[in-house]
């Protein structure tokens, strides 16, 4: 840039909420950090959110406590957000401008932009290896596959941060020795759910192999725009520059929605659907997208976003626009949650779009999809079933009809139900769903290939 650094505005004409409006600058660039000197010797940061003739439009990270118009100067920096990475960041815990809040030494290494590149769809290698994360609701019927976005739609009050942290301690792929790790970013979670994930991390020895980024709920609503995105450069470092397989976690992305509205409406921009800018498809993705696996790079990205549905609601414009950029969902039900089912995920609504690559012979078992097929149908039939008895009572339904009511009941104690430190594997979940299928007549497997009720199956013969 054309502008020298060490030059101080004080042309700040307008400070509103946490946006600091800046005259006069002839070439301030979009996302270009600056630093703001108070006129009692303090300093803060801020990023510059838009620029037009002129005027530079500046968010600051942190109050806006103690600044004015006329002695507070403001002084540009010539360069966007950046973190230094490298290996030490692995069992380290960071806040969202990726500095270390655990105590320990300042992470040295390569600076390196935060804003990153969707990954060119010409460059991408399809999915197809498959994740085993010990769950079986996810392992058997939801398969996740390395290089795959799939997000869980939770709501306030269930189980997910425990999902979470379970998921980021068993994830790994079967067979395989390769380096694998876990990038964990948790934006606006209260100093308790901080501290749950941290001591989960460290007391199971999983901080190891995982970066950890932490924003707290009091900490500045720009740090949760940025986490994400800090979060995601130091796992592109690590898959692409250090060849590593890294499962990205990030939660709460309805926390980040949130900041990216509070930022809008101090911008004063037209507001989109309920309030939300309409550009927060287009930012979504550009996180989202930041998923996959590089033709050439022996490294991958998988991503689990978890959001919160405000309201419970599916059609809000959070789970709305994540579902259409992402490859499926994992949906969590209150009535499992009642019901003491842990971890409580409805398959019926949940959906992996690349199960079909990621599982069969040679991936997990040739009996997988139709295990899961079969699963899926009988549970089905067994909740319509329970749904009609509620008014005509059981005694109305036939013999048949019994067994597939008594199999939902038996299929969310067994086979979704399972403890918070239960690593199942893959085997084990299919061979649990043969069992449960065993209650039902063996001329009822309509969607399992005859060889493999033969083979699998558990009928008396």
């Amino acid at each position: 840039m054309n502008r020298l650094p060490q030059v101080n505005y004080k042309t700040i004409t307008q400070i509103t909420g946490p946006l600091l409006f800046v005259e006069e600058v002839p070439n301030a660039s979009y996302n270009e950090l600056v630093q703001i000197n108070l006129e009692n010797g303090e300093t803060r940061l801020g990023q510059v959110l838009e620029t037009r003739r002129g005027m530079a439009v500046i968010q600051v990270f942190g109050s806006t406590t103690g600044m004015n118009t006329t002695e507070t100067s403001v002084r540009f920096s010539g360069s966007t957000a950046r973190i230094q990475v490298s290996d030490d960041m692995l069992g380290r815990v960071l806040n969202g401008f990726a500095s270390p809040i655990d105590g320990g030494t300042p992470i040295t290494g390569e600076k390196v932009d935060i804003v990153g590149n969707a990954i060119n769809p010409y460059s991408r290698e399809e999915p197809s290896e498959f994740i085993q994360t010990g769950i079986s609701t996810i392992d058997g019927m939801n398969t996740l596959v390395r290089g795959q976005k799939l997000p869980l739609f939770s709501a306030s009050g269930l189980p997910h941060n425990e999902l979470a942290a379970q998921i980021a301690k068993q994830a790994k792929v079967v067979g395989k020795d390769e380096s694998f790790a876990v990038v964990f970013g948790a934006m606006g979670i209260t100093s308790e759910e901080a501290n749950f994930f941290i001591n989960q991390f460290t007391e199971t020895g999983a901080i190891s192999r995982a970066v950890m980024f932490l924003n707290i709920s009091s900490d500045p609503s720009m740090e949760r725009i940025i986490l994400p995105r800090a979060a995601l450069t130091a796992a592109e470092y690590l898959a692409y520059e250090k060849e590593m397989h890294i499962l990205v976690i990030l939660t709460d992305m309805t926390n980040y929605c949130e900041a990216l509205r509070e930022i809008s409406s101090a911008r004063e921009e037209v507001p989109g659907r309920r309030g939300y800018p309409g550009y927060m498809y287009t930012d979504l993705s550009t996180i989202y997208e930041r998923a996959g696996k590089i033709k050439g790079k022996n490294g991958s990205i998988t991503q689990i976003p978890i959001l919160t549905m405000p309201g419970d609601d599916r059609t809000h414009p959070i789970p709305d626009l994540t579902g259409y950029i992402t490859e499926g969902q994992i949906a969590m039900s209150r009535d499992l949650q009642r019901n003491g089912v842990y971890p409580p995920i409805d398959v019926l609504p949940s959906l992996s779009r690349l199960m079909n690559q990621g599982i069969g012979s040679g991936r997990t078992r040739e009996d997988h999809r139709g295990v899961s097929d079969q699963l899926y149908s009988a549970y089905a039939t067994g909740k319509d079933l329970r749904s009609l008895s509620a008014i005509v009572g059981e005694e109305a339904l036939g013999k048949t009809d019994k067994l597939y009511l008594a199999f939902a009941e038996s299929f969310e104690k067994r086979f979704v139900n399972q403890g918070k430190d239960e690593d199942r594997t893959i085997e084990q979940t299919l061979d649990l769903g043969w069992d449960l299928l065993s209650s039902l007549p063996e001329q009822e497997m309509k969607r399992v290939k005859k060889d493999h009720v033969a083979k699998y199956g558990k009928w008396k013969k």
